[in-house]
């Protein structure tokens, strides 16, 4: 029993040093051989407080966020019509690292990231990493299993998890992820009657499982960000060839002030940010300036094949996991937003995001 015991520690030692390199590897390959050389943007910036400016370098490094925000969108589009082990976890995982690793580049070309930014971006990734493949795992086997014996008829487990993952991929729009309300998922999920005792108690307790343990980790996360300090949920831009009034209309947007080179607004960031800017564009506005900075990269969505057309240079084109259309990522000059959304629809295809800094 005892020599048993001491086998049984070292193959959970080793398992864990494996998961650890495994997690490691794609952090090393980004330090190693994705950087490019730190050159610095010769532009002279409208807004020149620091409290209105953000780094030219975090658009493009925005973008590793919300492949993860893109990622729940996928799977919540696969469990409208199949289960958990239709979705592609691998692809999804393979994903983040390749554009972490394009994006680097880019991202030093316009001055580069500071440390902590890129040990964000590694700790998101390594959990994102983590959290994708044990649910691989778990959903390509156990799960597949349970969901055969099931049928093709979800049952009212399969619906709430469907119904949350659409939920919480609109949540993570728009607001940090450990604010999501994962105790009232696991409730809904232990409410809803069970018509197939195996799939419904499974998912009771596969996804009550996980649910419960993000539960706990949002907990510690939103401890530790109390304790230092949230992101600016913020953002300041220069806007010409609008009057005040006009912008003042628009919903979330707050006038600062009028200067020679623009009217200085205040608008929300994330989803809304970009909303805002497409309104702006199809009123007959400018963007002259966000945060200090004339580059910025967006992402536009179009049919396989079809090619970009427009302002700015492509970086990246990738498969969307769970749609038909593609995402193309575009660097482009901050006063070429408004003839770039002028002829796109907010919507897919079209705009899909504005990455802002």
């Amino acid at each position: 029993m005892i020599r048993f015991l001491g086998r049984l520690a070292r193959w959970i030692v080793i398992a864990l040093l494996l998961i650890v390199l495994g997690l490691a590897a794609p952090v090393a390959y980004v330090e190693l051989a994705c950087h490019a050389p730190v050159t610095a943007s010769p532009y002279s910036p409208i807004l020149t407080d620091p409290n209105d400016r953000r780094p030219e370098a975090a658009t493009y490094l925005t973008y590793p966020e919300w492949h993860i925000v893109y990622a729940y969108d996928g799977l919540a589009d696969v469990l409208r019509s199949s289960d958990e082990s239709e979705f592609d976890y691998g692809s999804s995982i393979w994903r983040f690292w390749e554009s972490t690793c394009a994006l680097t580049r880019v991202a030093d070309a316009h001055g580069g990231a500071d440390r902590d930014t890129r040990l964000m971006i590694y700790t998101i990734g390594a959990s994102f990493t983590l959290e994708m493949s044990l649910k691989a795992a778990y959903e390509e086997t156990v799960g597949w299993i349970f969901a055969a014996s099931r049928g093709p008829v979800k049952t009212p487990q399969d619906e709430v998890a469907a119904a949350m993952a659409a939920d919480y991929a609109a949540f993570l729009r728009q607001t940090p992820w450990y604010r999501y309300d994962f105790g009232k998922e696991v409730r809904g999920l232990w409410a809803a009657p069970v018509t197939d005792r195996w799939r419904g108690w499974e998912r009771r307790i596969a996804l009550g499982g996980e649910w419960k343990a993000k539960a706990l980790y949002a907990e510690a996360i939103a401890a530790g960000v109390a304790a230092t300090s949230e992101a600016k949920l913020t953002i300041r831009s220069i806007v010409s060839g609008m009057e005040a009034a006009s912008l003042s209309a628009i919903p979330d947007v707050s006038v600062q002030s009028e200067t020679p080179d623009g009217i200085v607004i205040e608008t929300p960031r994330y989803a809304r940010f970009t909303e805002i800017l497409w309104q702006i564009a199809r009123s007959g506005g400018t963007i002259r300036e966000i945060a200090g900075n004339d580059d910025i990269m967006v992402s536009i969505t179009l049919p396989p094949g079809e090619d970009y057309i427009g302002p700015g240079e492509v970086i990246a084109r990738l498969p969307r996991e769970g749609f038909p259309t593609e995402r193309v990522l575009v660097d482009t000059k901050v006063a070429d937003i408004a003839r770039l959304l002028a002829v796109r629809p907010l919507g897919d295809p079209g705009l899909e995001h504005i990455y802002d800094y």
